[in-house]
């Protein structure tokens, strides 16, 4: 067995839509049945402007050994992550803007950070998966050679950041830009965490 990253095409991402929300459900605990009111919203991001997806898939290719194209593409899913350029008409970043408004943060600075971001929306490895570096090498791999000044995502809060999702973003070099944010329709609090690009 061996584990290889591979770039999804918008076709791509469609063809494996089933599974990359599988490993998302199961990754982030959701019930069963979540998929189905996430699918029509992940594949309408695939046609925002610079959307890019990775995976790490599970081949029964030798170590070392090269795997054919067939073979990455029926391999079982590990791990899933995309995002794509921020921009002023998404749901996201009317939301976050709305919450460094409301903390006070200076409309200039607020304009800013706003005004020129990758989002990574998802990332997640399976729970059967976690803690071989998955994670990492694809938040390498999705944001190596974008254009943008800096990348933004957001992340439940958890009690002393003790969680892989956490460690990973600090390694990283993450830092927090707003704590304790409440999106609409969700009773979660999440942390809105940013970097400057290249990683």
């Amino acid at each position: 067995m061996a584990t290889f990253l591979i770039d999804l095409s918008p076709h791509a991402m469609a063809q494996r839509l089933h599974d990359a929300l599988t490993v998302y459900v199961d990754a982030m605990r959701y019930p069963r049945g979540t998929e189905g009111q996430r699918a029509a919203m992940w594949l309408e991001h695939t046609r925002r402007q610079g959307w890019k997806a990775v995976a790490a898939v599970d081949t029964e290719t030798a170590p070392g050994e090269e795997a054919s194209p067939e073979a990455l593409a029926a391999a079982p899913l590990l791990g899933i992550a995309y995002g794509y350029c921020g921009a002023p008409d998404q749901w996201w970043q009317q939301q976050v803007v709305a919450g460094l408004h409301r903390i006070g943060v200076p409309a200039d600075e607020v304009g800013a950070l706003m005004s020129n971001y990758f989002e990574l929306t998802e990332l997640h490895i399976h729970p059967s998966a976690q803690g071989r570096g998955l994670g990492e090498a694809l938040a390498r791999r999705l944001l190596t050679e974008r254009g943008e000044a800096h990348v933004l995502l957001s992340t439940p809060e958890i009690l002393g950041e003790a969680n892989r999702a956490w460690r990973l973003y600090r390694r990283l070099g993450f830092t927090d830009v707003m704590r304790g944010y409440h999106f609409a329709g969700d009773p979660r609090a999440f942390a809105i965490l940013g970097r400057s690009l290249p990683l």
